[in-house]
């Protein structure tokens, strides 16, 4: 049977479009931003993909927003929840109702530099590498159990945006390839730790040259 996905997303999709051009075992059977003008829905209408745009300003509140958000997720029947570049923090309501099938991906070595300004957090902490992380979300916000991580190195001469480039890379491959993992029933969760099942080695993935 094939993985139905549904991706969230607030702007450009950039790892949206990765996790297509992937060709992954997935349907990605929507595409729902709350930001109606989002680039990513109009790449999702150029690949035949369901766009639903739900402004969020037009809600009272956040818990109403996703209220509304986990209703128009639902009809779509999907096994997981992805979201790629969604800026906004979801409700504890709507991540219980998707616990095991909502993944994200935070541009940070997690648990260090959740939320945001990662790139420049870590050049002013002068950390010596830097990378993202899939993770399941909970209701801890950047929290959650780690499906993979990629790391690289932070360069003398970075800027927040030469790092958040080179970090960006590696969410492009380490994102589809968690929905791979998740999609072939490979990952399983316990103790709050995911393993990923007949491969132990390779939950962290570092780039050439590491």
């Amino acid at each position: 049977m094939t993985c139905r996905a549904v991706v969230l997303l607030s702007g450009r999709g950039s790892n949206f479009r990765a996790i297509v051009e992937a060709r992954l075992p997935i349907e990605i059977a929507a595409v729902i931003s709350n930001r109606p003008q989002a680039a990513g829905l109009d790449y999702a209408r150029e690949h035949g993909i369901a766009a639903i745009a739900l402004d969020h300003t037009q809600h009272p509140d956040r818990e109403a927003f996703d209220a509304l958000l986990a209703d128009e997720i639902e009809c779509h029947r999907p096994d997981l929840v992805v979201l790629a570049g969604y800026m906004r923090i979801l409700s504890p309501a709507f991540i219980a109702r998707f616990e095991g099938r909502l993944l994200n991906i935070h541009p940070s070595l997690l648990p260090m530099f959740p939320g945001l300004k990662t790139h420049e957090r870590a050049l002013a902490e002068g950390v010596k590498i830097h990378g993202c992380t899939v993770h399941f979300v909970t209701a801890d916000l950047d929290h959650g159990p780690i499906v993979i991580q990629a790391a690289v190195p932070v360069r003398a001469d970075d800027s927040p945006e030469t790092l958040a480039a080179r970090v960006l890379q590696q969410e492009h491959r380490v994102y589809p390839q968690a929905i791979r993992w998740f999609a072939e029933g490979r990952l399983a969760i316990c103790d709050g730790r995911v393993n990923l099942k007949d491969d132990w080695a390779s939950q962290s993935v570092f780039p050439n040259g590491m």
